[in-house]
């Protein structure tokens, strides 16, 4: 993983409470849904906040390319990447 992957995972097991050692979490594995990590929309909303707190840009539900962007750690850490150039 990148720095900023896992600086992300960091940031992903503290907002939403995960009880899993940050780099255990596989960049492409899907984050939302039944596969993968199996986070649902109350944990997107929180994701979301603390994205908005540490990186100072809100995903928001508009933005065309922030389903994609929340669909693995790693694809996550390149939104953010993107977002706060």
């Amino acid at each position: 993983m990148s720095t900023l992957e896992n600086e992300v995972a960091e940031l992903l097991v503290e907002a939403v409470n995960l009880d899993i050692d940050p780099a255990a979490i596989d960049p492409d594995e899907p984050l939302f849904g039944d596969r993968g990590l199996g986070l649902d929309s109350i944990d997107a909303l929180e994701l979301s906040l603390a994205i908005a707190v540490r990186y100072g840009f809100q995903a928001r539900a508009e933005d065309a390319e922030r389903a994609e962007a929340f669909a693995s750690l790693r694809s996550l850490s390149r939104y953010i990447e993107a977002k706060r150039r």
